[in-house]
């Protein structure tokens, strides 16, 4: 089981649940040393005083804040234990919202698994769980970690609870100066899109067989290297390079090459023919036979009748 990074509570109006938090995820990236190129020798940083000129081993280096130039006001994790904070040991749900309102910019901050600590804690637990599964909504919490105060998302996940750091508001970046001129499309083209998204769609995203390409392909390079050969070729076809000329025959290619990716029949069919006829087209159409029918008809004789003796 991974080590704990955090222990304390979790603070649900007066329901306190003690617990724990572990990371939910872990990288697989390849570690790559810095060496001189000449004789291959490893590059390291050394930590130094610059006052004394002394190296420093991980114990005897702490945390300070410079206050002046000349002034350094030392930080111990004590001191940083002890902050007169309300979220220094606790995760302190301050709301509950529905999840679609939370804007996914928002997510990456880090996630952990939360665990209760011991058997007391696991009937509060299991209670917000079942709560928030009922419910349907997403709890928003802070809570203090690794030197600064946090917002995170806490939601079920299978039978456990996850927290999902949250960026603050005011550290999201303005797109306006990133958005693209105007430009007109037509309904063909849009619908094109849209045919070419049903022919990729997935229920969930755990249905996708994806892999890291780019950890294989540096694996394979290690090796080679290792061995004195030349790399494996790369499987597959080349991604083709340079512009989109024509939008809609690109479409048309992507939404063929994917239903033939998915064994799916079908060759002449086109993105041209799926639009289903739009209503308000149909409805002139509709008129306009009426009105052609109603002078096409001929004219029924006026009727006669016959003069009274």
């Amino acid at each position: 089981m991974p080590r704990p990074l955090w222990s304390g509570a979790i603070s649900f109006g007066l329901v306190t649940v003690p617990c724990q938090l572990v990371n939910a995820t872990e990288k697989h990236d390849v570690s790559l040393r810095q060496v001189h190129l000449e004789d291959g020798g490893r590059i390291r940083y050394r930590k130094t005083c610059e006052i004394d000129g002394q190296e420093l081993a991980e114990d005897e280096i702490g945390k300070g804040y410079e206050a002046s130039k000349d002034h350094v006001i030392p930080i111990t994790d004590q001191d940083l234990a002890d902050m007169p904070l309300p979220t220094a040991k606790a995760i302190e749900i301050v709301a509950f919202v529905d999840r679609s309102t939370v804007d996914p910019v928002q997510l990456g901050a880090g996630s952990y698994y939360i665990t209760p600590a011991g058997q007391v804690a696991a009937k509060p637990y299991v209670l917000l769980r079942k709560a928030l599964e009922r419910n349907e909504k997403v709890a928003v919490a802070k809570f203090a970690l690794r030197g600064r105060e946090r917002l995170g998302l806490l939601r079920p996940l299978s039978d456990t609870l996850l927290l999902s750091g949250l960026h603050w508001g005011d550290e999201i970046r303005s797109s306006a100066e990133l958005t693209p001129p105007e430009t007109e499309l037509t309904d063909d083209e849009i619908e094109g899109a849209l045919a070419l998204m049903a022919t990729m769609a997935v229920d969930s995203i755990t249905d996708l067989d994806v892999t890291d390409h780019y950890t294989e392909a540096l694996h394979e390079v290690i090796e080679a290297k290792a061995e004195h050969r030349a790399p494996k070729p790369a499987e597959g076809e080349e991604a083709p390079a340079g512009q989109v000329v024509d939008l809609m025959a690109a479409l048309e290619a992507s939404v063929a090459k994917a239903k033939e990716s998915r064994g799916e029949t079908g060759e002449h069919a086109t993105v041209h023919e799926m639009p289903a006829p739009k209503k308000k087209a149909a409805a002139k159409k509709t008129a306009a036979k009426k009105a052609t029918a109603k002078k096409a008809a001929p004219k029924k004789p006026a009727s006669r009748r016959p003069k009274s003796a």
